[in-house]
């Protein structure tokens, strides 16, 4: 793959989320321990990188390049990530009498899933620091992503998933060459025995959001939105939050372009929404003011939202006050029912995380959080062929 030659990354230096500490570029980051809190990486967005600068270039995520911080192009670890296609869903718009009902397709990334951006980013910033063996807990897709991420890397990769994981993620973890440790519980547990290897193998830690680079590789779907629609952004973007990586990066690439010049600086941003399941939707829980015992939240077979404590849960409550936005909870069965429902109305087969964002559509329209005259756009995180297993 041709990359740019010269080193153009626009990064400056890593700040805290909650304080503004800053941190370096330049040495092996995990998250801010001032605060305790994510790392975010800041640019020096100047003129310097127009529109017009991309023309030409690769389609895949690193057509941002200034706008990301690996620092030498030699280091960046590619499998093609990024620039998925945004599809029109006709049949569902004429089914739910809607204006403008969209969705990007984040299950053509390479392992089948938007996490292959956060994965690419994060294993060519380990690769960059010199980094030799990584470790991710997972509910199944980053573990895929960083594992094939590593392998093209030659960086060794332990997974650690629950052990209900289906058998798919599994083994296309074992096929890349990782270390597969199953675990009983959630990611939370997969978690605990995560930072315990990090400390006892050297091991650099990739969980969400406690090392600053996945958030990079994610926010690039903030930056082909508003290139696919031509400068322009929907009024409302649906998006199922696990960890919420991928809706906190949408957030922060929208005022980066901004601050660009590349969107209006008066423009009225998308109110973004919070999907998750209804049987760990600790985001949710917290928004509307309810306080849960951890243990009452249970597995999801959307694999990707039984996520029950969420490192940037303060974060994501930002973006979703700051946008206007609101969030919604649905069921097992919703899932299910809107996996089939999308495949037989519109021929795709998206992930039960994807599907969550469809049945959520009639709930925001009866609570009159969206109207139906509004452009709706949907991120479908991931590839329902992976979770066959769990619809069965």
């Amino acid at each position: 793959m041709n990359f740019i030659k010269t080193q153009t990354s626009l990064a400056s230096h890593l700040e805290c989320s909650k304080c503004k500490k800053s941190y370096s570029l330049h040495e092996l980051q995990t998250f801010a321990t001032c605060c305790n809190k994510p790392l975010v990486v800041q640019y020096h967005a100047t003129d310097s990188f127009g529109i017009s600068d991309l023309q030409g270039r690769k389609s895949t995520m690193w057509r941002y390049r200034e706008m990301l911080p690996v620092l030498d192009d030699a280091n960046i670890v590619s499998l093609g990530e990024g620039m998925t296609p945004i599809l029109p869903l006709k049949r569902l718009v004429a089914q739910l009498g809607l204006n403008d009902l969209q969705m990007k397709d984040e299950s053509l990334n390479p392992t089948g899933s938007f996490k292959a951006r956060g994965l690419s980013m994060a294993v060519s910033k380990a690769k960059e620091l010199g980094v030799e063996k990584c470790v991710v807990p997972t509910a199944g897709n980053a573990g895929g992503a960083m594992a094939a991420y590593c392998a093209s890397a030659e960086i060794k990769a332990t997974v650690i998933m629950p052990s209900h994981t289906p058998k798919i993620f599994q083994e296309e973890c074992q096929y890349y060459g990782a270390e597969l440790i199953l675990v009983k519980g959630l990611i939370n547990q997969c978690g605990a025995l995560a930072a315990k290897i990090e400390k006892e193998q050297d091991a650099f830690n990739i969980s969400t959001l406690k090392e600053p680079y996945r958030l990079e590789g994610k926010k690039t779907m903030g930056y082909e939105i508003a290139e696919q629609m031509n400068w322009q952004l929907p009024d409302v973007i649906l998006y199922p939050t696990g960890g919420g990586t991928g809706l906190l990066g949408i957030w922060k690439a929208f005022h980066e372009m901004i601050n660009l010049g590349w969107l209006k600086a008066d423009m009225k941003l998308p109110r973004m929404i919070v999907v998750q399941a209804a049987n760990c939707s600790p985001v949710v829980d917290s928004l509307n003011g309810i306080s849960k015992d951890i243990s009452e939240y249970t597995e999801s077979l959307a694999n990707g939202l039984a996520v029950p404590v969420a490192f940037g849960q303060d974060m994501i409550h930002r973006v979703v006050k700051e946008s206007g936005g609101t969030s919604v909870t649905v069921s097992e069965q919703e899932m299910i029912d809107g996996v089939k429902e999308m495949a037989k109305q519109e021929g795709v087969l998206v992930a039960p995380e994807g599907a969550a964002l469809w049945k959520a559509i009639p709930k925001l329209i009866a609570s009159g959080e969206i109207s139906r005259s509004e452009k709706i756009l949907m991120i479908n995180t991931g590839s329902g062929y992976k979770y066959l297993e769990n619809l069965n």
